[in-house]
């Protein structure tokens, strides 16, 4: 599969970065590396627009552009040393894990920064991140670990999706989607990475976290002016009484309504028949779905 490209005038628009300054980010600090087509012109890949949302972020955070840029630098050069059959992905969990069992907020930011530098979101959910949240519910269920580093974790996510949100969403032009968990759903760590994947593909996401009523979402939607919504949920369910929250909500709501997590492979059959649809746990599959109705 061809990798999409785009012109420097396309990623500026994308990212609210200028041109002239993509190009000196380019030239002087090395932070871009864009291909060139046969008439000399830049062509960037989603992995580009990735970076340069990750240094927006720094910069957001105070950090100056030749800091960001040795930070950059020496992430390439960590991960060019790494030695694992698995690749670097082992040695980032590892990282991951200890920074959330100290609740070590540098040391988090340190690597999680260093991953997105280098990686597309898509690879980083699937690879890291996905898996570090099923090594942080076994450190819960054993007794090693805790709901305190779930949410620790979860909110140092929210914080970091923030910055990215409030820059991609002033120039995404894609649909508006309501995004939230199901009643009684606390754990929304599922939901900030589909939000994560959402926003790469150019969707305007308007997240509304954890344990959100039902009745209040066709408000949103009309104020919003949405075009989806999509409803998370991974802890056990009566999948009956969800029948009748989602028929209502589907009778006062004229936008797809898609259900993820575990909840969705759980009651597929109730929620299909409630006229919502069923996008499964995984978050690649659930996009795709959600890409097929919402053009």
């Amino acid at each position: 599969m061809t990798q999409a490209l785009y012109p420097i005038s396309t990623v500026s628009e994308m990212t609210g970065v200028n041109t002239v300054t993509l190009r000196a980010w380019e030239r002087r600090y090395g932070l871009i590396e864009p291909s060139r087509s046969e008439g000399g012109r830049r062509l960037y890949s989603d992995a580009d627009i990735e970076r340069i949302h990750t240094v927006l972020e720094m910069m957001a955070e105070g950090m100056t552009i030749s800091g960001a840029a040795e930070v950059l630098r020496r992430a390439v050069m960590a991960d060019e040393t790494a030695d694992s059959p698995q690749g670097p992905w082992p040695g980032y969990q590892a990282e991951m894990v200890e920074a959330i069992g100290n609740f070590d907020d540098l040391h988090l930011e340190q690597t999680y920064t260093q991953v997105m530098s280098l990686y597309p979101v898509e690879l980083i959910n699937e690879r890291l991140l996905m898996p570090l949240l099923h090594t942080l519910g076994e450190r819960w269920a054993s007794g090693e670990g805790s709901v305190a580093e779930e949410h620790f974790f979860s909110v140092f996510m929210r914080n970091k999706l923030g910055a990215r949100f409030h820059h991609r969403n002033q120039h995404n032009n894609g649909p508006s989607m309501v995004a939230a968990c199901l009643p009684g759903e606390s754990h929304e760590f599922g939901l900030l990475l589909f939000s994560l994947m959402a926003h790469t593909q150019g969707y305007r996401v308007v997240l509304l976290g954890a344990n959100l009523p039902l009745e209040e979402l066709p408000k949103v939607v009309e104020r919003t002016q949405s075009e989806g919504v999509i409803l998370s949920g991974s802890i056990e369910v009566d999948c009956s009484r969800l029948y009748n929250s989602l028929r209502n909500l589907v009778t006062q709501v004229s936008v797809p309504v898609f259900i993820g997590g575990a909840t969705a492979d759980n009651c597929r059959d109730v929620i299909e028949n409630t006229g919502c649809i069923a996008a499964g746990r995984d978050l690649k599959y659930g996009l795709n779905i959600i890409n097929q109705h919402m053009g």
